[in-house]
């Protein structure tokens, strides 16, 4: 569904930029330029205002507030990165790496590689991970990508699709799996987790860049999730409420001070989890950091 939703979005600025090369071309062709990069660079003057803003509201955040240049640079880099995730990789290439439930290394037993589920955040699909895919992949190491379905409903109707992800992996391997979460996918798990016996198949969970406090943008969000994502909702603490400190010694959670969706930046973090802060990274970036994939997966 969503990836349909995006070829549409994609198809329909790529028409607009033919439109608008046919309407002033060759008449008027600064205007023709000018309209292109209004076209090809709208989005990036769209996050240039949720950095600002999210700078602002860190001021009362305790993390180190970010830097001018570290702003700049996470600016820059999230510019160049959604082109890429939402108008390419999501819409266009989502079985491009399939699925791998059991290890493709010579020799290996399915007991000595632990699966890895990835788990995507709001209006994302598996595509998303594809540059992780490709290393488990080319590591031979046995994986899951899950799409989180219907788009806007609630974060608990994603609870039977990380489930089935989970056991797939967890039947193959003979291990308990990690589970590897960008955004409100961590929230998906957490909620997924409350299910019996769903604590016994997990060995770890990394959130990057997760809401788990909520976000101070999801007070604009209408659809379901989006205001199950404000900030310390009811959802948010009636889920805190039956989470054991040992559930929670689990997760490793990433989080910055550049995080342009997620923020204030600790509302990315959770009491008695491994905390990880990464300066400079903004959210979407976050999941493509070379550092921090080598943290997750180990360097290749």
């Amino acid at each position: 569904m969503l990836a349909r939703l995006q070829q549409g979005i994609a198809i329909a600025l790529a028409g607009l930029a033919l439109g608008w090369i046919g309407w002033t071309w060759p008449d008027a062709p600064g205007w023709t330029v000018g309209g292109l990069v209004v076209i090809a660079t709208g989005h990036a003057l769209f996050l240039g205002a949720e950095f600002m803003l999210m700078h602002r509201v860190n001021r009362s955040d305790p993390s180190p507030r970010a830097t001018w240049p570290q702003l700049g640079r996470a600016w820059l880099g999230e510019s160049l990165q959604a082109p890429r995730v939402f108008g390419w990789r999501q819409p266009f290439r989502t079985q491009a790496w399939p699925d791998q439930e059991v290890p493709a290394v010579a020799g290996a037993l399915p007991g000595e590689l632990p699966g890895v589920v990835l788990v995507h955040g709001f209006f994302c699909n598996r595509a998303f991970w594809n540059p992780w895919l490709q290393r488990l992949h080319a590591a031979g190491q046995p994986h899951v990508a899950v799409t989180l379905e219907p788009v806007f409903g609630g974060i608990d109707d994603y609870a039977p699709l990380i489930d089935a992800a989970v056991r797939r992996l967890h039947a193959a391997t003979g291990r308990p799996v990690r589970l590897v979460c960008h955004s409100m996918g961590g929230l998906a798990v957490r909620a997924w987790l409350r299910q019996p016996g769903a604590e016994a198949m997990v060995g770890q969970v990394v959130t990057l860049g997760t809401p788990h406090h909520g976000t101070w943008l999801g007070r604009f969000g209408t659809s379901r999730n989006a205001r199950q994502m404000r900030p310390d909702s009811r959802w948010l603490q009636a889920l805190a409420s039956c989470e054991p400190a040992s559930r929670r010694a689990r997760f490793v959670c990433y989080f910055s001070n550049c995080d342009n969706i997620v923020f204030p930046a600790r509302t990315a973090t959770l009491e008695g989890a491994d905390n990880r802060f990464v300066p400079g990274l903004a959210h979407v970036a976050m999941a493509f950091d070379a550092r921090v994939m080598n943290e997750v997966l180990g360097r290749p």
